[in-house]
């Protein structure tokens, strides 16, 4: 039997065959094609100038290694009916369809209370009715209602392809080795016990390496200090619009983002008003960028001097502490910066962010990696692991930053 296909040449895998059909259909869906317009790892280009790419080619990647991971189950017996396997294939390469521009800044801003994940969701269901029900299996899938639980832990689990493109992906793109991983050694060690996916034990160092290089991503891409930085400076000259457009201030801007900025779309307005879906899918970082661009010229001094801090890169100063920052030192923060600026200590908190981060890089109790041994035995991998690290990842770090406006 021949069937018609497309090719795709990545960087970072080499070819991509993608069937023609459903799959086919939904690479070329406009939807799909958004993502071209969204860069992958938001402002983490600000430290690491190589990091480009787009939720696009991501997602792309993460199709890829679905067909790899599904042929490799299905070598060593495990029944994937082939509707099962385009259906993972599709629910996979559909996973970030709803993200907005720079990630999580909209929904921190703009878009209050709305996950991407929610928003995926509903692009799927609209996507769903235009092809006639073609992806009622992958949104079953996608939610985890589908009977084979498994194939749900290939979208969305602790070793799931979504996690081992974007490893690899950001690691190649950025230029930071660390976070290389052997992504088609991890998939080779896939197998099924119990409609659950289990590594075989020779491939145990490979998930060693997996949970070691994503800790060394998470702090030294993704939480870069400046990479942190020049996220909160876009929160706050999101938020500072924002407030400008509720009193009534005319700004530029696109009619996509214009919706948003001169209406309070929460989580209830945004599920029950359907211009709210139609404004979001036609928002992506161009729209911000441009707007940045002419507000540099804007009469508000917040604005106009946060605008232009994102457009030529004068990013906040950056301290991390281990414990909370005392109000004290923030009071004496805003009255430097609204004498500097000669504005009011009020306005001066747009200059000012304290995010605490938290995060580990591995939980059992989300998901377990566990490893399966030659005798049937299986364990998980804080078990079977000789290396101390393990342990020492599953423990939440937090760290607080204190971001901050300098002349």
């Amino acid at each position: 039997m021949s069937y018609e296909r497309k090719i795709i040449n990545d960087p970072v895998f080499g070819f991509i065959h993608i069937p023609k059909g459903l799959l086919y259909n939904l690479v070329c869906h406009p939807l799909m094609q958004r993502l071209t317009r969204i860069k992958q790892v938001g402002l983490s280009s600000v430290v690491y100038p190589g990091a480009q790419h787009t939720r696009f080619q991501h997602s792309l990647g993460a199709f890829y290694l679905m067909s790899e991971a599904v042929q490799h189950l299905k070598a060593k017996g495990n029944f994937i009916f082939d509707s099962e396997a385009e259906a993972v294939q599709a629910a996979i390469l559909l996973h970030d369809i709803g993200h907005g521009p720079f990630s999580h800044v909209l929904e921190n801003t703009v878009v209050q209370g709305v996950s991407h994940e929610e928003i995926s969701l509903m692009l799927m269901e609209r996507i769903n009715s235009e092809l006639n029900g073609q992806l009622t299996l992958a949104i079953q899938i996608f939610k985890d209602e589908y009977p084979k639980r498994f194939l749900h832990q290939l979208v969305s689990g602790q070793l799931d392809m979504d996690r081992l493109d974007y490893l690899r992906r950001d690691s190649f793109y950025s230029g930071v080795v660390e976070g290389n991983i052997g992504s088609a050694r991890i998939i080779k060690m896939l197998d099924v016990r119990d409609d659950h996916l289990v590594v075989e034990a020779k491939g145990i160092y490979s998930i060693e390496n997996f949970l070691t290089a994503r800790r060394l991503m998470y702090w030294q891409v993704y939480l870069h200090k400046t990479s942190v930085a020049y996220e909160k400076m876009l929160v706050s000259t999101l938020r500072r619009a924002k407030q400008l457009a509720g009193q009534g201030v005319e700004l530029f801007a696109s009619p996509a983002l214009r919706y948003f900025l001169y209406n309070d779309i929460g989580r209830e307005a945004f599920l029950q008003r359907p211009e709210s879906l139609e404004n979001f899918i036609q928002l992506d970082d161009n729209d911000i960028w441009t707007s940045l661009k002419v507000w540099c010229q804007h009469p508000d001094k917040v604005l106009s001097t946060l605008s232009q801090s994102m457009v030529n890169r004068h990013v906040f100063k950056v301290e991390i502490f281990t414990e909370p920052i005392g109000e004290e030192r923030k009071m004496k923060l805003a009255e430097q910066i609204a004498d500097h600026l000669d504005i009011t200590p009020e306005e001066a908190e747009y200059f000012i962010a304290t995010p605490s981060i938290e995060k580990n890089m591995y939980d059992p109790a989300d998901d377990s990696i566990d490893i399966v041994y030659n005798d049937g035995t299986i364990k998980s991998i804080s078990e079977a692991s000789d290396m101390l690290n393990i342990s020492l990842l599953s423990k939440k770090v937090k760290k607080y930053y204190l971001c901050y406006w300098r002349p």
